[in-house]
């Protein structure tokens, strides 16, 4: 099997909530994803998706996708996209870092291959382990009335794990994480994620300020070191995000004790390939995950499913449905949420069917 065309579509997910708001006034109230389509010669096609959240979360940027496309797409023509190895090696040789950019089409050749070999692509992950996987809530940052009205809100729709947009005022989020806790029932998790928000002197205020509060801490401070020193000040349990962003941080942040929690994301680390090497060394080191990804629509909800149903349960910590937060549905038979809790597809690959014909003209055209 041979590449024969890389295309990509640019696809708007504007958010069911109007507007989704976190550490120090950062929004985002439509999303700008890139849907990959990677064609091959025996007539299969393997798709991908790639959704930064806007241009000041991670090093990465929803264009900068697009114009990574086009600088390694070329070098892909006629490789075997089964050969993921050399795809990845290939893709790293063309552009150095840019692991945002190379996601979406590692992605598209795993779904290539579980279609190649008619596997669901959880199989080729490491199996089925989990039928129904417990997914959490994002709450967007608002007033400490606000969020804890949402989360009672969906916790109806049965979800029980709540990530809490803090990072903003150190007494404001003070008075966010004491009210949404207040509502939740034994059982409960609550996650207060800063996304590098607060300077050091405002993480310590808080985690003092909480301590007695059921709550996980999640990426306090910009830099490794500086949650470092926060984790070593609280006995709460600590999440870290941001900075793990390849295996040698992880492998790092391991060996520093530095976590109780990482938060995976299948594009920052560039796609299966790495995420799955990165979701084994956690399992054999007993750290569990949220396994996610930065955004997206329907392609990522699936590939979230896939990568969590092959994790044993124990070290699932939990997962995102971001198709139920945005109002467009760019795939047939992508997961659903029902009960707080999606399951992975059984068809083939990805097992998903991206609806081009409503994407308009691609706006990556790469061929022989």
């Amino acid at each position: 099997m041979k590449i024969t065309s890389i295309k990509a579509w640019q696809v708007d997910l504007p958010l069911k909530e109007g507007r989704y708001t976190w550490a120090n006034g950062k929004f985002v109230e439509v999303f700008d994803s890139t849907v990959v389509a990677v064609f091959t010669d025996e007539g299969l096609v393997g798709y991908g998706e790639c959704c930064p959240l806007g241009s000041v979360y991670l090093p990465s940027y929803a264009l900068g996708v697009r114009a990574g496309l086009k600088e390694i797409g070329p070098s892909l023509i006629g490789q075997n996209p089964c050969n993921l190895n050399d795809i990845n090696l290939v893709m790293n040789e063309t552009l150095k870092g840019h692991p945002y950019v190379k996601a979406p089409i590692d992605m598209a050749c795993w779904d290539l291959l579980g279609k190649a070999t008619n596997v669901p692509l959880y199989v080729l992950l490491g199996g089925k382990l989990q039928e129904k996987i417990a997914l959490y809530r994002a709450i967007s940052q608002e007033s400490a009335e606000d969020m804890s009205s949402k989360i009672d809100g969906y916790r109806n729709e049965g979800y029980h794990k709540f990530q809490l947009k803090v990072g903003g005022n150190a007494n404001q989020d003070i008075d966010r994480i004491h009210a949404a806790r207040s509502i939740l029932q034994p059982g409960d998790i609550l996650m207060a994620d800063a996304n590098t928000g607060w300077t050091r002197h405002e993480a310590v205020r808080v985690v003092n300020a909480v301590k007695e509060i059921d709550v996980y801490i999640e990426q306090p401070c910009k830099t490794y070191e500086e949650c470092l020193s926060v984790r070593r000040r609280t006995t709460l349990p600590f999440t870290l995000d941001e900075n793990i962003d390849g295996p040698e941080m992880l492998v790092r942040a391991l060996s520093e004790d530095a976590m109780d929690v990482v938060n995976l994301k299948i594009s920052k680390v560039g796609g299966f390939t790495t995420a799955r090497m990165m979701r084994d060394l956690c399992v054999e080191f007993g750290i569990p995950m949220i396994l996610e990804d930065t955004w997206g629509g329907d392609i990522t909800t699936a590939a979230i499913a896939h990568m969590a149903s092959s994790t044993p349960e124990e070290f699932c910590f939990a997962a995102t449905d971001f198709n139920s937060y945005v109002t467009v549905s760019i795939a047939d038979k992508a997961p659903q949420r029902v009960d707080g809790s999606m399951s992975a597809p059984d068809a083939p690959g990805l097992g998903i069917e991206p609806k081009l014909e409503d994407f308009g003209s691609p706006v990556v055209d790469i061929d022989l």
